[in-house]
């Protein structure tokens, strides 16, 4: 993960900067500015990111959507977010990207953005009033989710689950993940 900004130039990224960023497979995101590069996520990030979408869309409820990276989360002209997996409000979704909080925000960490998803875009998340974070750590021998609800400005850790233990959420709608079902494509 590499931070940047246009602090020589005398200002902060924009939208507009992000939007003339090559199609190089890195992802581009902004926070208050800085430009935040990933590189292309690994095969144990992406059969999670996939696996966990499809059990979202099997239960979300007609006037919500569930969207995969990369789909800007875009509040302003100087953040933009492209969680890995996001649920929004139907009514609140542009074609082009989402202006709004989404209801649930999940991050799949990979090496490289470990420290930035479990910190900086949590915070950033909890600014943005985003009501239910999810984190997913991908690692084939012990994949893990660690779920997250807002409560004041913060948010509160509501579970962790481990491999085969279960966690039915609540929110945004009810669904029931294991962390090792994410995962199992890796396996033969």
């Amino acid at each position: 993960m590499m931070t940047m900004s246009l602090a020589g130039v005398g200002r902060p990224f924009s939208v507009a900067d992000l939007e003339a960023m090559p199609d190089d497979g890195r992802r581009y995101e902004l926070i208050d500015g800085e430009l935040l590069v990933t590189p292309a996520p690994g095969w144990a990030h992406q059969e999670a990111s996939i696996t966990l979408t499809e059990l979202l869309r099997a239960a979300c409820p007609r006037d919500l959507r569930v969207l995969i990276a990369p789909f800007a989360v875009r509040p302003d002209m100087h953040n933009e977010l492209q969680p890995d997996v996001l649920v929004a409000r139907f009514a609140d979704l542009t074609l082009k990207n989402l202006p709004k909080p989404p209801v649930l925000a999940v991050e799949v960490a990979s090496p490289s953005s470990r420290l930035t998803d479990a910190n900086l875009k949590r915070a950033v998340y909890a600014r943005m009033g985003v009501q239910t974070f999810w984190l997913v750590d991908p690692d084939p021998e012990q994949p893990s989710l660690t779920a997250f609800e807002l409560a004041a400005a913060d948010y509160r850790q509501v579970a962790h689950v481990v491999g085969d233990q279960a966690f039915t959420a609540e929110r945004p709608f009810v669904v029931r993940i294991m962390p090792a079902e994410l995962v199992r494509g890796l396996q033969p």
